[in-house]
C-alpha cells in the first residue's frame, strides 16, 4: 500500500489535487481505492498494484463501451497508465449488498429487479462491442477459461484451503465432468456479461440510481451467468425455488423488451442450472483463496452455501455425479458442522 499512495501522490501533485486522500477498503480487490478532492469536489482514485499496468488500458477500454452503451458507470476523469492511477466520478459510499441488508422487503425487491434489468442492458451492448472492437468482445468464457476457473476451486477449496487434496483417481474423474460442463457453457457463450455482477459491484448514488462498477472483466458469456452470480453470490441461506422462478422470468421478460433473443422458460432454466454449478464453485475457490491466503475469513460462511446452491442444481439435472459425491461428502464434513 505504500507504494500506490506513493505513486497517487505523485500524481495528484501534478494534476492540482489536495494531498488530502481517504482510503477506501473493496472486499477483494488488489487495487488500493482512494477519495481524493479538487476544486471542491471529490474523487476516486484507483491505483493499480503495479506501474505501466496493461490493466488500465482494459479498464479505460470497456468503461467507454458502457458509456457508449448507455449504462450506469462512473465517468473516468483523469487516469495515467505509466503510475497506473485512474481517476473517476464519485459514486459515493452506498453499497447494494449494504442497502438490501437494511431495506423493508418492498425497496430489497424493487433494488433487485433494477439490478435484474441493468443485466438484460449489458447483454443489450453485445452487438457494440463488436463494433467498436472492445477487448471485452474478444474475450469469451470458453472452455479454457471456464475449466481454469474450476480448476481453480479445486486448488483452492481442497489444498490451499483444507490442507486435504482429493485423491488421484477422484481428482481425475471431476476433472472429466469440468471438462464437461465447461464445454457445454461455452455453447451457451453469445452475449455480453460484466462477469462479477453481484451486490457489492453496484452501487447507489446520491439521486438513488444503481451504478455498475468492477466491470473491467467483462467478457462474452452465458445469457444466464450475471444473474447466477446476482442471486446467488454470497448468499447465506438458499433462496426459495417459488422467488428464484419469478426472477428469471422477469429476466426473460426484460431481455425480450429491450429486443434481444426470447428464450424458452424450459431452455433457459436448463442453462441457469448448469451455469449455477459453474459460478457457484468458482466463487468458492475465490472465497477459499481470500480466507486462506489474503486472511479474509469473512468469506468462508459463505461456501458452504455455495455448494449446496451447486449440488442442488446438479440434482436437478441428474448429471455430474462424481461432483455430487464430493459435495456431499464437502457438506456432511465437519468443517460445515462446527
Amino acid at each position: 500500500m505504500p507504494d500506490l499512495k506513493r505513486r497517487l501522490t505523485t500524481f495528484l501533485e501534478k494534476r492540482g489535487f489536495s494531498n488530502e486522500i481517504e482510503e477506501l477498503h473493496p472486499d477483494a480487490s488488489t487495487r488500493g481505492y482512494f477519495r481524493v478532492w479538487r476544486d471542491g469536489g471529490s474523487a476516486v482514485a484507483c491505483v493499480y498494484p503495479q506501474p505501466s499496468d496493461p490493466a488500465v488500458g482494459i479498464y479505460i477500454d470497456v468503461t467507454e463501451l458502457f458509456l457508449a452503451g448507455g449504462l450506469p458507470v462512473a465517468d473516468i476523469i483523469d487516469c495515467d497508465p505509466v503510475q497506473a492511477v485512474v481517476i473517476e466520478e464519485d459514486l459515493g459510499d452506498r453499497i447494494l449488498r449494504d442497502e438490501i441488508l437494511t431495506a423493508d422487503a418492498t425497496r430489497k425487491n424493487d433494488l433487485l429487479d433494477k439490478a435484474i434489468g441493468l443485466i438484460a442492458r449489458i447483454q443489450g451492448t453485445t452487438q457494440l462491442a463488436y463494433e467498436r472492437g472492445s477487448i471485452a468482445s474478444r474475450l469469451k468464457f470458453d472452455t479454457e477459461k471456464l475449466s481454469w476457473e474450476l480448476d481453480y476451486f479445486k486448488t483452492h477449496y481442497f489444498t490451499t484451503l483444507r490442507g486435504k487434496p482429493l485423491s488421484r483417481e477422484k481428482d481425475d474423474s471431476l476433472s472429466g465432468e469440468f471438462a464437461e460442463l465447461s464445454a457445454e457453457l461455452e455453447t451457451y457463450a453469445t452475449v455480453l456479461c460484466h462477469r462479477d455482477f453481484h451486490s457489492a459491484n453496484l452501487m447507489v448514488d446520491t439521486h438513488g440510481r444503481l451504478r455498475i462498477i468492477d466491470h473491467q472483466d467483462a467478457r462474452i458469456g452465458s445469457a444466464a451467468y450475471d444473474l447466477v452470480s446476482l442471486l446467488l453470490d454470497r448468499i447465506t441461506e438458499l433462496p426459495d425455488e417459488e422467488w428464484l422462478d419469478s426472477k428469471r422470468r422477469l429476466f426473460m421478460t426484460e431481455l425480450a423488451e429491450s429486443g434481444m433473443r426470447e428464450i424458452s422458460k424450459t431452455a433457459f432454466l436448463y442453462e441457469f442450472r448448469l451455469q449455477t454449478i459453474q459460478r457457484c464453485l468458482k466463487a468458492a475457490g475465490t472465497f477459499s483463496y481470500q480466507s486462506a491466503v489474503r486472511g479474509k475469513t469473512h468469506f468462508v460462511p459463505f461456501i458452504e452455501p455455495m455448494f449446496k446452491v451447486a449440488l442442488s442444481a446438479a440434482n436437478e439435472i441428474e448429471r455430474f455425479p462424481i461432483l455430487r459425491n464430493v459435495l456431499e461428502g464437502e457438506i456432511q464434513s465437519p468443517a460445515f458442522s462446527q
